[in-house]
């Protein structure tokens, strides 16, 4: 509130608002809205219980309204996420299946070359067998043959 303000309002000459008489309660009027909060000079700047009660309600319907809103938006992320994990999942088995699989077939003929060879060498260590039982006989009869000779 100013000295001003108030004779423009009055509509009356700044002197007036000057004069004894006027300007004690112009000063007292501003002390006061000096010491009162902002709030309390303007018009209707004080809520009554009632509005304050409708605000919190209307609050707290807002805060229970996003809070179901995050919640669905939350369950239909987490499906979304799950959705992609499962399909990266499953292409991330069917190679290792495929990688399994693959590995498996080496093997099985990895395996069936070793029984190959097994048979082989089989055969082999029995010719071998019979080869040293043949030369064990025929070195005994030279053995025999030798000392009969030398024993005449």
């Amino acid at each position: 509130m100013t000295f001003a303000a108030v004779a423009r309002t009055a509509g009356v000459s700044n002197w007036l608002v000057y004069a004894d008489g006027v300007r004690e309660h112009i000063d007292k009027a501003r002390a006061q809205q000096a010491s009162s909060p902002a709030r309390d000079r303007q018009p209707g700047g004080t809520a009554s219980t009632a509005s304050l009660r409708t605000d919190l309600e209307l609050s707290r319907t807002e805060i229970r309204t996003l809070r179901e809103e995050r919640d669905k938006l939350k369950a239909a992320l987490q499906r979304s996420l799950g959705q992609q994990l499962d399909q990266a999942a499953t292409k991330d088995l069917v190679a290792r299946i495929d990688e399994l699989t693959s590995h498996n077939h080496e093997l099985s003929t990895q395996l069936q070359q070793v029984r190959q060879d097994n048979t082989q060498l089989s055969r082999r260590l029995e010719e071998a067998e019979d080869d040293l039982a043949a030369a064990r006989t025929s070195l005994r009869r030279m053995i025999r043959d030798e000392s009969r000779t030398s024993g005449r």
